[in-house]
């Protein structure tokens, strides 16, 4: 988390004592719940280890992937944080995970107490926006196969990580199209 910090902004070390003194470090099992659809989000979570997939559950009941989520990673439903409304998101487990995470009440005093982790959160929701907003562009402009690629360069190792059923939610395709896929990948 320390390097993480110091990557988007510039700390002193009690600023970087006080920071990590707000965090608790939280575990969770393969296919634990982290946030449900339905209850408040009341943290934002940082991965120190594992794999989180989020992902969102139409009106008949499909669940579509949004995002994957690794080490050094930040998730959480902000709309949920931020406003104490009900979540529209759900966080899973992929495997087992130990995540920091932060309450909304240490969240705003970091923001008021350290000029310096304004400027982090500003980053961070930056390059947040700049994904989503590639991901959108990359969804609707490229071919499934291009979209495949771009998840590998993403995150190299999602193929050992992730079930072929994930990634093809998370994609738009077919599991069997990621087989495909994949095979013609490990022919080249």
């Amino acid at each position: 988390m320390r390097n993480h910090l110091l990557k988007y902004s510039t700390f002193t070390e009690g600023e970087l004592t006080t920071i990590l003194s707000y965090f608790e470090t939280k575990t969770f099992k393969k296919r634990e719940m982290i946030i449900s659809t339905g209850s408040v989000a009341n943290y934002q979570y940082f991965i120190m280890h594992g794999c989180v997939r989020g992902y969102i559950v139409d009106y008949s009941g499909k669940e579509y992937n949004i995002i994957f989520g690794f080490e050094n990673f930040w998730f959480g439903d902000m709309e949920s944080f931020e406003n104490g409304v009900a979540s529209s998101y759900n966080y899973q487990a992929l495997e087992p995970v130990t995540l920091l995470r932060i309450s909304k009440d240490n969240w705003d005093k970091l923001y008021e107490q350290i000029p310096a982790f304004t400027i982090y959160k500003c980053n961070l929701f930056k390059n947040a926006m700049i994904f989503q907003q590639k991901r959108i562009a990359e969804h609707f402009m490229q071919s499934a196969e291009q979209r495949y690629y771009n998840l590998l360069d993403t995150y190299p190792d999602v193929l050992q990580r992730v079930s072929l059923k994930n990634i093809a939610s998370y994609l738009g395709i077919s599991a069997e199209f990621v087989s495909i896929l994949r095979k013609k990948m490990v022919q080249k």
